[in-house]
């Protein structure tokens, strides 16, 4: 930003509607502070846009001062690209509306809408559609590089479920993809990332879901684990689409259903939700239950909303994160083998590995439909390292690639893209497979100079 003159500052300031902040104004250190406290960037200026406007200026003000450009909506991604060093970040946090159409089932969100304004405003009317499980988590970058939670089973992938979108591109132009308008940047954008513009205006499908749903935890101790998952893995073919069942290994948090003894013991919990009717749920649910004998368990009909928000006190910011993923379409016994000797020793009492069990919808899409290709996954598995202080990062962060070499040969090879940390640029081809040729196209055509770089980078053709 040096050598740009206080006049092209000023400039800025004056053609936004927002907020222009410099290192030395109140608020910039929040502005630029991530959900994973491992990244501690510091870029030259943020905007924080109030509206399409300000991104459009903010867009142009970085590319014709060649500066570095990072985007920011919900700040959750594990490898920090929504904050750069040196150059611009474009905030869309204020950009936070969230409308519905109950009629149409059509929801019309902002890029810094996060999943928690999402379902406030669709379970008004009983209405959802596929997100993720940490309430906090931005909406965007969710949705651009594909999206699943605890309704994909039964509706898909986030990306299945976007009819429309406004984009942002490279020269500062507003398109609106959809499937018979800029049809090719529509199919990019739907697990692409970034790479080809920003998003200002995303419209979804919308389905009735809730407001009550059945579901909640099955604990277990670590020593029937691998039964457990012998049998978690032969329920999963007869389970119904409308209930997902997520298994996730760990340090016993302190939850007030479970005994103080179990508080901090190694466990496996089943985390259940099942959205067809509330009274069909106990039996839908009753096979979880006897996965094992469980030490814990809180099964009852809740608030879609509050599940989920379930999992939040374990996802706060401010920790120093670190993450390994694999795609599976199966649990092998081996898998169980290195997966319970990993949990045995775990580095830190945050740490945890879980499979989130997709299947279902997600696999009945054809691979070239979108640009998220890996319908052949039915579980993702991230390793989840988690941990307070820096001097554990070398234990914690080899513990996470120590599993992740383990757990390979067990693997798919190919890896769901929001899950990478910034050194795995080279696992970019393994997570578009067949489609990233098709990305390589699009993407030559919406950003030429790859102005939106600052990502999961598909590079665009030489020119």
């Amino acid at each position: 930003m040096a050598n740009l003159s206080s006049n092209a500052i000023d400039e800025l300031k004056a053609a936004t509607r927002g907020q222009v902040l410099l290192p030395a104004d109140p608020g910039f250190d929040d502005a630029r502070r991530m959900w994973n406290a491992m990244i501690d960037r510091h870029p030259a200026t943020i905007v924080r846009c109030a509206g399409v406007a300000d991104v459009r200026r903010a867009v142009t003000f970085a590319r014709d001062n060649d500066l570095l450009l990072a985007v920011r909506g919900g700040a959750h991604n594990i490898a920090g690209s929504a904050v750069c060093d040196d150059g611009l970040t474009v905030d869309l946090s204020p950009m936070k509306s969230v409308r519905i159409d109950p009629v149409a089932r059509r929801a019309y969100v902002e890029p810094g809408a996060t999943l928690a304004d999402f379902d406030h405003e669709a379970q008004a009317f009983g209405l959802a559609t596929p997100l993720g499980i940490n309430s906090t988590t931005g909406v965007a970058g969710l949705t651009l590089g594909g999206g699943f939670g605890w309704l994909s089973r039964k509706y898909g992938m986030t990306v299945d479920n976007l009819i429309s979108a406004d984009v942002v591109t490279a020269d500062g132009a507003v398109v609106h993809a959809c499937a018979d308008t800029h049809e090719d940047l529509f199919w990019a954008i739907r697990g692409g990332g970034g790479n080809f513009g920003i998003v200002t205006l995303f419209e979804f499908q919308l389905h009735p879901v809730g407001p009550e749903v059945f579901g909640g935890l099955v604990v277990l101790p670590l020593e029937q684990a691998k039964e457990a998952l012998r049998k978690y893995r032969a329920a999963t073919d007869g389970m119904p689409d409308e209930l997902s069942v997520w298994a996730v290994l760990r340090l016993a948090p302190p939850l007030p259903f479970l005994a103080p003894e179990i508080h901090g013991t190694p466990i496996i919990a089943f985390a259940s939700c099942y959205t067809g009717p509330v009274a069909d749920g106990p039996a839908a649910l009753e096979p979880v239950r006897h996965f094992g004998i469980p030490c814990g368990e809180h099964l009852g009909p809740m608030p879609y909303a509050m599940w989920q928000q379930a999992f939040d006190p374990l996802l706060t910011p401010g920790a120093r994160n670190y993450w390994k993923s694999h795609n599976l379409t199966e649990l092998p016994d081996g898998l169980l083998d290195v997966l319970i000797d990993a949990i045995d020793r775990l580095p830190s009492p945050q740490c945890e590995i879980f499979f989130g069990q997709i299947g279902g919808q997600t696999t009945r899409v054809p691979a070239e439909a979108t640009a998220y290709p890996n319908r052949d996954a039915k579980y993702v598995m991230n390793v989840h390292g988690r941990w307070a202080d820096a001097s554990d990062d070398a234990r914690c962060i080899g513990w996470a690639r120590a599993f992740f070499e383990a757990a390979a040969p067990f693997a798919l090879g190919s890896v769901y893209v929001n899950f990478l940390t910034q050194e795995e640029t080279g696992r970019i081809g393994a997570a578009y497979g067949p489609n990233y040729d098709r990305l390589v196209a699009v993407k030559t055509r919406y950003d030429p100079h790859n102005l939106f770089h600052h990502n999961q980078n598909i590079k665009p053709s030489a020119s």
